[in-house]
């Protein structure tokens, strides 16, 4: 992989078969970034992060790592996250680490955090920034390693070639949602939205979610009906439902989000876009599909063990 030219972003996958592999080429371009006083954010889940870090115990240079398993169950917290480390230094090339996908994430989770993949290269297309995302080739099905092939296009990271980050969207993370279970609960909404709050605590609280995680999703279900509201016809429709691992709450409007980096951005308290935000913050995961037909924001909290 060539060094990213001036300011334009360079966004590579990196398919490993063992740890040591794994490891090796992480530390490796960590290494040549702190050489080249280059601050690396290191983003892996779990123990892998103790295992590059103690093979940089000696290597000067700034290295933050955050857990991934954490930061990136909900992949929409990624780029903030990134965006936030490239402002703590101006002026100054960096490099990052990112594994959004490993064995084990659900289908919706793998479909969202390759959304996400997509998005790195219109959130960071003219940025002083390398990335490298591992993808573990000997646990991932090859569907999944041929949407991250696809996602770390370098030409549409660049912006040369006139093609938008949809260009580099596999096609199957950007169908519509798939239609709620007949057992869902429904609620049409307009501009009273008490009726919204009480059901999402009352289905919350009958499937034993917990008193935080039930102001959790109380709170994002109105931030989503309130933007109903806000920016379209003025009514909706939520569903709710929950499976023994998870409580799902859905809105559905007819109004359509243009910016596709909505609620991936840091906003003010009186900024548009802060609510879809705040929604990203608090929710294990969040699925958005918008266009001409309306907007449908899809909310999960999973439930205690």
């Amino acid at each position: 992989m060539d060094e990213p030219d001036g300011g334009v972003l360079s966004h590579a996958e990196f398919s490993y078969r063992s740890r040591s592999e794994y490891a090796a080429a992480i530390v490796a371009f960590i290494q040549a970034g702190l050489a080249a006083g280059e601050p690396a954010l290191v983003m892996v889940p779990g123990a892998e992060a103790r295992v590059i870090a103690d093979r940089l115990d000696d290597a000067p240079g700034e290295v933050v790592f955050t857990d991934m398993a954490e930061l990136g169950k909900n992949p929409a917290r990624i780029i903030p996250e990134v965006r936030a480390f490239l402002d703590k230094h101006p002026g100054h090339r960096v490099r990052s680490v990112a594994e959004p996908i490993w064995p084990g994430r659900s289908a919706a989770e793998i479909c969202e955090a390759s959304r996400h993949e997509a998005l790195v290269n219109l959130a960071f297309a003219q940025a002083p920034i390398r990335i490298l995302c591992p993808y573990d080739a000997s646990g991932l099905p090859g569907s999944v390693l041929a949407d991250a092939r696809r996602t770390h296009q370098e030409p549409a990271a660049a912006g040369t070639t006139g093609k938008t980050w949809r260009d580099n969207l596999p096609p199957g993370c950007d169908r519509p949602l798939d239609l709620p279970p007949a057992r869902a609960e429904a609620l049409a909404y307009d501009m009273d939205l008490g009726p919204v709050r009480r059901l999402v605590a009352d289905h919350s609280r009958r499937a034993r979610l917990g008193a935080e995680r039930t102001v959790d999703l109380v709170l994002a279900a109105n931030e989503i009906a309130a933007n109903t509201i806000s920016h379209s016809s003025g009514s909706g429709v939520l569903q709710i439902w929950h499976t023994p691992e998870e409580i799902v709450c859905q809105v559905h409007d007819q109004g359509e989000i243009t910016d596709p980096l909505a609620g991936r951005v840091r906003h003010g308290p009186d900024d548009r876009g802060h609510g879809l935000w705040l929604v990203n913050l608090v929710c294990d995961l969040v699925e958005l599909r918008t266009g001409p037909a309306g907007t449908t924001v899809r909310m999960h909290m999973r439930r205690a063990a």
